[in-house]
């Protein structure tokens, strides 16, 4: 049995991908991820970032290499990978591929009670859920055609064209939910008996 990961925050798997790069201080660290647009698939907001930086260098994955001081800003430390968060980093990358984890998404668990809603205010929530993703969809072919058109490797965007794609067949399952629920090919329970 694999021994248990001393950090699971994907915030953190992303810090340690800018680490590869170059060492950072978590100011630009932060900067570069919303950069790329990566705040759609990392949660980043200044005090998680820097919770996380202190995890990384107490379990010894980061160290501070310098600290540096640009005009009458405070001064910044500047983090590195060690040996072992290298290791760390590609270890963790590799079993988040390879292996499927369940993961418990809000809208599974609020489509399995749909009927509660009734066929009419559920085919309009899920008609203004699909226009919602029709806008998600539309920012992230923004972001790819800014990123990639811009000069940046397809692959620094992969995740983004995962999401577009995973998008794409969420909004073709509600559109057609929708339709059967219109057509009434989906039937409905009786009211009182869901």
């Amino acid at each position: 049995m694999m021994a248990r990961r001393k950090v699971t925050n994907t915030l953190a798997l992303a810090l340690l991908g800018l680490l590869l790069e170059r060492p950072m201080h978590p100011y630009e660290m932060a900067t570069t991820l919303r950069e790329r647009h990566k705040d759609g698939s990392f949660k980043i907001n200044s005090g998680s970032l820097y919770d996380t930086v202190e995890v990384l260098a107490r379990h010894g994955w980061i160290e501070p290499v310098e600290t540096v001081r640009d005009g009458n800003r405070p001064e910044r430390t500047v983090y590195a990978h060690t040996e072992l968060g290298r290791e760390e980093f590609v270890s963790w990358l590799d079993e988040l591929v390879r292996t499927p984890v369940a993961e418990f998404p809000k809208f599974i668990a609020a489509v399995s009670y749909l009927g509660a809603l009734g066929p009419e205010r559920a085919a309009d929530a899920l008609e203004e859920r699909a226009r919602h993703l029709v806008e998600r969809i539309s920012g992230a072919e923004t972001a790819l055609q800014e990123t990639v058109g811009a000069g940046a490797p397809r692959l620094f965007m992969i995740e983004v064209e995962y999401v577009r794609h995973a998008l794409r067949a969420e909004l073709e399952w509600t559109r057609q939910t929708v339709a059967e629920i219109r057509d009434g090919s989906l039937p409905w329970p009786e009211p009182g008996t869901f």
